[in-house]
């Protein structure tokens, strides 16, 4: 008959040789889960081809580069900023295919053969759009970090309004829209600054859009 010393032994021994099959089984299962995540997480590359500022441009990007990404980190256009990263800014603002978009909302590829420009597309230090030059004049910035979007956006806003294109302001759809104050805030409020240069970008925007525009207008 065995003795309790005996006993005690062969169930410590039990014991110990459970946890460590437990520990064994459980290190497996975590090795697997890993490998299994890790093969989940590969990139799916795809050859990108656009028009960017003019110039054709191809190159094999991670299908889930955002637009912004593409433009900043593979381009070295780094004059759309990453700001909220949310689409609520407005400092990644481009124009593609003659529609401005937040760049940080959509993927490089589903853009694929589209004509992208961005604020260093619009002009040179030596040779300034008039929009940059009339930001400029009206100090409408003062950060400067959401005045590319800032410009780009407003480019955009004046050929919506001279193209006719409603906003949610328009008094009457079916007329010609009429440039006025309220076009510009409402079409711009996608558009934050944070410094609140509001005012100043109004009146830069109003003289670019020249004699149709009158200041207090609707």
């Amino acid at each position: 008959m065995p003795v309790p010393g005996d006993l005690d032994v062969n169930r410590r021994a039990v014991m110990a040789g459970t946890a460590a099959s437990v520990a064994v089984a459980a290190a497996g299962a975590s090795s697997s889960a890993t490998a299994q995540q890790a093969n989940s997480v590969l990139p799916t590359m795809a050859r990108v081809s656009v028009n960017v500022n003019g110039r054709a441009q191809a190159l094999d990007l991670d299908t889930r580069t955002t637009l912004l990404d593409m433009l900043r980190e593979h381009l070295h256009l780094t004059g759309s900023k990453k700001g909220c990263d949310h689409g609520q800014c407005g400092a990644c603002t481009v124009i593609v295919d003659g529609v401005r978009i937040y760049s940080c909302l959509t993927l490089a590829v589903m853009h694929q053969g589209g004509e992208v420009t961005t604020i260093e597309g619009l002009g040179t230090p030596d040779n300034l759009h008039p929009m940059q030059a009339a930001f400029i004049k009206h100090d409408g910035y003062q950060c400067g970090y959401c005045t590319p979007g800032q410009i780009v956006s407003g480019v955009a806003v004046l050929g919506e309004i001279k193209a006719g294109i409603p906003s949610h302001v328009t008094a009457d759809l079916t007329s010609p829209v009429r440039f006025s104050e309220a076009e510009i805030r409402e079409r711009m409020s996608g558009n934050i600054c944070r410094c609140g240069a509001y005012s100043n970008i109004v009146e830069a925007m109003t003289e670019v859009a020249g004699p149709q525009s009158t200041r207090r207008q609707g």
